[in-house]
């Protein structure tokens, strides 16, 4: 079974980065994309951004593009997610998933994702 645990959340000023890392372990995690969700306090998790098996084509949410960037390295088993420019309604748990399976595209709905961590918590203070 694939494991995943997230690490780098905090708490920071508006305007302000962190950067996410998730690390995995387990069975053929380099076959499979990774994403990164969020859930805020009472709402559903919430996609934020993806990449390929081998770091191509990484997908953004409307509203992270052009703040955040996700990358990943097989060769450490760590899939990353920097976060500049934050927003206190970037608020929230983050976590990474596995894509089931290998679709093209990527899809963006929490329910193609499995293996989820525990998260890690981004607050983000105006």
């Amino acid at each position: 079974q694939v494991q995943l645990v997230e690490s780098g959340g905090g708490s920071v000023q508006a305007g302000g980065s962190l950067r996410l890392s998730c690390a995995y372990s387990g069975r053929t995690f380099r076959f499979y994309a990774i994403g990164w969700f969020r859930r805020a306090p009472g709402n559903d998790r919430e996609f934020v951004a993806a990449i390929g098996r081998s770091g191509e084509s990484p997908v953004y949410a409307d509203s992270v593009r052009g703040r955040f960037t996700i990358s990943r390295d097989n060769s450490k088993s760590t899939a990353y997610l920097q976060m500049n420019n934050l927003k206190p309604e970037d608020t929230a748990v983050y976590y990474c998933g596995f894509h089931r399976g290998v679709p093209e595209p990527i899809r963006t709905t929490a329910d193609q994702y499995d293996s989820w961590g525990r998260g890690t918590q981004v607050t983000v203070s105006s």
